[in-house]
Order: structure tokens, then C-alpha cells, then sequence
């Protein structure tokens, strides 16, 4: 026993005088001093008390459970004829050839009225809707707006339908957990969850359409075209519209018309029979560092005019040339896509608050909302002109070219701010006699004035 005591014994003091050595030489202070070397200092934010949102149980069920009936799968028949062989062809035989299309809708009324792209139901003969408790009801076309890629339909039926809410889009957040709900592949009732990762995209800068699309993570196939997309609450936040995908398939993103968008359209088709369309008054452009410069503005953000027509709302209330615009009632500005998502959802009359920088000053302005005349044709967008502006190129009458998107033009050298004067020898003097070449009446040649004063004509074989 003596044995083990001693050595044990032994070993303790030894330990305790070790370390009374070692207390009396070593610096306390060193611990509060930098122990990286003075050129290699790092400097990092950190709160001790930041609790992630991870940790946070995000429940999707809710929301999946009030929305899920309220999606249907919509089935486009059209029947077309033409040649189905050769044969066919040059005995000029006709034959009716049926083509099936899918998609989804939503079903936003009681009553039975729904949503959908309007490219889902494009030239149907009939419409037919199957519910998630697989009923089959026949659909009839309200209204459409091709711009927007809207359609409203309603259910041939007095039953009464589940429907799902409209949510302010404007109040969503990037980051925000959102679900995409539809039928893709023909797969009815489907769910898929993902973030908004960016709002007012414009797939095409140089497109007259003037999209403005929330763009999202949650995956969308073929088929969810017109599905809903939708809060953790369960409320609509947007159309399920397109994705961009070198294969057909989801690829990361898709995108989906604003739900206000979506319900001005709706409301506009059922009180006023079509799309009410506000315009500002303006033309212009988004910013960015590249056009900054050569402006010499210290802006990267904001919409750029650069012309203001005479007889609109925008010249009424004082918008000059050269002015920024920042917001629209409030609602910040920073690129064009911005700016006519917002207008889409105002009406002719509406007014609203514009928020401009003019020479380094913020000024507000009350602007009236005029109705949009302008229309397309042949890819062109084209509007009414004014007196002054005829006066101006010695013109009797003549519509304006404002933008377009058809190549053929645009190597032909047709721009933005040439003047149609005739078509097919015919005088043009404002936007609603062009409707009438737009049906199924074919163009031989149409007249243009530059801004110049140049004619030229270009003629269609």
C-alpha cells in the first residue's frame, strides 16, 4: 500500500508546484489581445443572440389544404382543317384534324368564374374543366387580354365552388415562402414549394408587351400554365405564366403574372365586356450605369423620360423631359418594368402620385390617367397623334410606330417614331381604322413617313 501512496504523492505536488511556476510567468492579458498578426486582422459581425429562420417551422399544409380544390385542369379542343397528306394536298382535299392542349385554372368566385392563361385556351372549340374531386364541367370564354396572357372562363353550372382569395402582390417580399399549385404533366392537384426570387421581371426588354412577372423557385412544368400561385396563407399571389428552359422543363425559375394584374383584368372583363388600359403619357427607358453616363445623371435606378406626349395626363400635370421617375403612389420605381406593371393595374381616370427627380429636386405630381388607344400591329405598337405633332411633319394624318418587336421591320429600317400614313393605299388617320386590317384583310403595302419627312413604302408580295 506504502508503495502506491508514495509515488502518488509524489506526482501531486509536483502537478501543483507545475503550476504554481506557471501562473506566476504567464500573461493573463495576452487573451484580450489581437492573437492574429497585425497585417492579417479579420473582422467579422457577430450577434450571440440571432436566431435563424430556419429553425422556424414553416407549416404548408394550411395553405395547400385551401387551395388544392380550388385549382382545376383545364382541357382546350380545337378542330382545324387543311391537308393531312400529300394526296391531300394536291387534290385540295380538307380535313378536320382535333387538337387537345392542358393547363390549369383558378377558381376565383363562388359562382364558378375562373383564371387562366390565355395561351391555354387559345382558338379552343370547347373547354373542359375537371375538378379535384374529378367532376367534369363545360367552360365558356369570357374575355381574354393576349397582352397579359389572361383569360377569364366560367363554369357552365349553378353549383357553388371553393375559390381562393386575391392577396395584395404588391406587398410580397423577395424570399418569401410561396407555393405553386396546378396540374403539370396531366398530374392533377399537384403541390410545389419554393421563394419568390425576384419581382417586375421582363423576360424581353424590347418586348411592347410590357411584362412584369414575380419570379419564383417553385417548380412549374407543362401543364401548371394558369395554375395559382399562392402565400403561406393560402391566398393568390399570382398566375403561373411560363418558364425559360432549354429543355421543356424546369430549370430553377419560373414566372407568374402579378395577382393584381391578374384581378384588374378580371374586373375589367366582366363590368366593362375588356381590359381598361391606363396610360401615363410618357416614353422613356429604365436605368442603369451604362445610360447614366451618357446622361450624365448620378441615378442607376429609376425610368428615364424621354418624351412626354402633349395631350396626356403626364404634360397636363407638369412631367417634362429629362425628369426620373421613383415612384408611383409610394411604390418605388427602379426600372421600366416597375413602372407599367404598376400602371397595369389603373384604369383611365385613375389618378396617381409620381415621384420624379427634375435638376437634383424631388418633386410629386398628381397625374390623371388617360385611356390607352394604342394598339398592335404586325408586331408594331402604334398610337394616335396629335395636331401639333402632324404640324410638325407637314402631315395631314398618320399614326405613330412607338416600339416594336418584328425583325423584318427593323432591317427594313422601320424604327420607333415612324408615321403610318396608308395602308394598302388607304388614308390612316388614327388607331381604330387600323383594326380592320388586323381581320383576316391581307396587306399588300403599307406608307411610312420618317421622322425626317421621308415616304417610303413597303410593299408585301
Amino acid at each position: 500500500m506504502k508503495k502506491i501512496i508514495y509515488p502518488l504523492s509524489i506526482s501531486i505536488i509536483g502537478g501543483i508546484v507545475a503550476l504554481l511556476i506557471h501562473n506566476l510567468n504567464f500573461d493573463h492579458n495576452l487573451s484580450s489581445k489581437n492573437i492574429f498578426p497585425e497585417n492579417k486582422m479579420v473582422n467579422i459581425s457577430f450577434d450571440p443572440n440571432s436566431i435563424s429562420e430556419s429553425s422556424t417551422n414553416i407549416d404548408f399544409t394550411v395553405a395547400a389544404e385551401k387551395t388544392i380544390n380550388s385549382v382545376v385542369h383545364v382541357k382546350n379542343t380545337s378542330v382545324s382543317s387543311g391537308p393531312s397528306s400529300v394526296w391531300d394536298y394536291f387534290n385540295n382535299n380538307q380535313n378536320n384534324r382535333t387538337r387537345v392542349g392542358m393547363g390549369s385554372g383558378v377558381i376565383v368566385s363562388k359562382d364558378g368564374y375562373i383564371i387562366t392563361n390565355n395561351h391555354v385556351i387559345e382558338e379552343a372549340t370547347t373547354i373542359e374543366i375537371t375538378t379535384n374531386n374529378n367532376k367534369s364541367y363545360t367552360a365558356n370564354l369570357i374575355g381574354a387580354d393576349e397582352v397579359a396572357d389572361i383569360a377569364v372562363l366560367k363554369i357552365d353550372s349553378k353549383e357553388t365552388f371553393p375559390y381562393i382569395r386575391f392577396a395584395n402582390s404588391d406587398q410580397t417580399k423577395i424570399g418569401e415562402w410561396v407555393l405553386a399549385v396546378g396540374n403539370p404533366y396531366n398530374l392533377t392537384s399537384t403541390v410545389t414549394a419554393g421563394i419568390i426570387s425576384a419581382k417586375s421581371r421582363d423576360l424581353n426588354d424590347y418586348d411592347s408587351k410590357n411584362q412584369s412577372f414575380i419570379q419564383t423557385d417553385a417548380a412549374v412544368n407543362s401543364g401548371n400554365s394558369g395554375g395559382a400561385l399562392v402565400n403561406t396563407s393560402g391566398d393568390l399571389i399570382g398566375i403561373n405564366t411560363a418558364i425559360t428552359s432549354g429543355t421543356g422543363g424546369f430549370v430553377g425559375y419560373s414566372f407568374a403574372v402579378p395577382s393584381n394584374v391578374a384581378r384588374k383584368i378580371f374586373e375589367d372583363i366582366i363590368e366593362f365586356g375588356n381590359v381598361q388600359k391606363g396610360l401615363l403619357g410618357v416614353t422613356g427607358f429604365g436605368l442603369n450605369s451604362r445610360n447614366a453616363n451618357e446622361l450624365n445623371i448620378n441615378l442607376t435606378e429609376g425610368f428615364y423620360v424621354n418624351d412626354v406626349e402633349p395631350t396626356m395626363g403626364a404634360a397636363m400635370a407638369g412631367i417634362k423631359k429629362g425628369d426620373v421617375i421613383l415612384s408611383l403612389d409610394n411604390l418605388k420605381i427602379a426600372k421600366f418594368s416597375d413602372l407599367s406593371g404598376y400602371l397595369s393595374t389603373k384604369r383611365p381616370g385613375d389618378e396617381i402620385l409620381v415621384g420624379l427627380t427634375r435638376d437634383n429636386k424631388k418633386l410629386k405630381l398628381k397625374v390623371v390617367l388617360e385611356k390607352n388607344e394604342n394598339i398592335d400591329f404586325y408586331g408594331m405598337q402604334i398610337k394616335n397623334m396629335s395636331k401639333e405633332e402632324l404640324e410638325t411633319l407637314d402631315l395631314d394624318y398618320g399614326v405613330k410606330v412607338l416600339n416594336h418587336r418584328n425583325n423584318t421591320l427593323y432591317r427594313m429600317g422601320i424604327n420607333p417614331g415612324y408615321i403610318i400614313t396608308e395602308i394598302n393605299g388607304e388614308a390612316v388617320r388614327n388607331t381604330s381604322e387600323i383594326k380592320k386590317f388586323k381581320n383576316n384583310i391581307k396587306i399588300s403595302q403599307i406608307t411610312f413617313v420618317s421622322p425626317d419627312g421621308e415616304k417610303e413604302k413597303l410593299i408585301f408580295e
